[in-house]
């Protein structure tokens, strides 16, 4: 972002900045560094980026929040959520060549797909799984890659979890039949006050999917948009009992997963990539005509069907 801000001051045209995460302060909260005099100079980087830019699209309303109280002005920092891409992601059959490889056939499966990172803490998954070995129906799969990723496949060979499966990273046009081998959608993150804040886009695909949630994470935004939408069950996070009780109740209930998955389908086009493009528009034609305080604003006031100026990407 530094390299960012510097080229748009060299060419004299406006500065935004895209908040994906709370750097650095996500990277003390998985122990990759500790707080000390460096990370002292990259937050006081960060503030300066925040206050350089015009405006500010933060990913998340407690990503607002943060800056807001660090002293960042409310209204140029603007809410636009993940999104999915609706036409990719619809409900479909399970692809049988995809369950014959992975020896999923007739098999109830929890999927995990998504980074296997520090953030994620999928050594609970592990430990919950564990607690469900003896349930040969049972499978918990990990589709995807990350720092984690090794290690985790060498803890469930040590541990002999044969109810885990991981499935190597995929491309972008495979995921939708990833997802169909998934009976449940799981989101887990690690037990960090830093984490509340985060909404893993992988809920709005698994919505797009028609998928129950099972969402383990701190209490926040993402566990209450699963909650609020009817779309799954939240547990609290890094408690393995607590989700090996959830999948075993989901497993159980075939009512209870059909009338969340129902609510989790009925949920997605809220949160459609269109409609998040339309507000991230509005933000940069506010910016534009030199109105980036008004970036919130703007923002929150487009819904599906407004019409937006194509003419703001040229």
């Amino acid at each position: 972002m530094l390299g960012g801000w510097a080229l748009a001051a060299w060419r004299r045209v406006p500065f935004v900045f895209e908040l994906g995460d709370l750097w650095p302060a996500s990277i003390v909260a998985v122990g990759a560094v500790k707080q000390g005099m460096l990370m002292g100079a990259m937050e006081k980087l960060e503030l300066f980026l925040y206050r350089r830019a015009r405006a500010v699209v933060a990913l998340t309303q407690s990503f607002k929040d943060n800056l807001v109280g660090r002293g960042i002005a409310d209204g140029k920092i603007a809410v636009v959520r993940n999104g999915v891409d609706l036409p990719r992601y619809a409900p479909m059959p399970r692809d049988t060549a995809s369950a014959a490889e992975w020896g999923l056939e007739g098999r109830f499966t929890v999927g995990y797909v998504g980074t296997h990172g520090m953030a994620h803490a999928l050594e609970g998954v592990l430990d919950a799984a564990e607690r469900l070995k003896g349930c040969d129906r049972l499978r918990f799969v990990f589709a995807g890659g990350g720092a984690a990723r090794e290690s985790l496949m060498a803890e469930a060979r040590r541990r002999e979890l044969g109810n885990v499966v991981f499935i190597p990273p995929q491309p972008k046009s495979r995921m939708p039949s990833i997802w169909s081998l998934c009976d449940v959608a799981l989101i887990h993150l690690k037990d960090s006050a830093v984490f509340a804040g985060v909404i893993p886009s992988k809920i709005f695909e698994a919505m797009a999917m028609g998928l129950p949630l099972l969402i383990a994470a701190p209490a926040g935004e993402a566990s209450r948009i699963v909650e609020n939408e009817g779309a799954g069950i939240a547990v609290p996070a890094e408690n393995p009992q607590a989700l090996a009780e959830a999948v075993q109740r989901l497993m159980d209930d075939d009512a209870l997963r059909r009338r969340l998955g129902e609510a989790s389908h009925a949920a997605a086009p809220r949160y459609s990539r269109e409609f998040q493009a339309r507000a991230m528009i509005a933000v940069l034609e506010a910016v534009v005509a030199g109105e980036g305080g008004e970036a919130a604003s703007r923002a929150a006031a487009v819904e599906p069907g407004t019409e937006v100026n194509p003419e703001v990407m040229a």
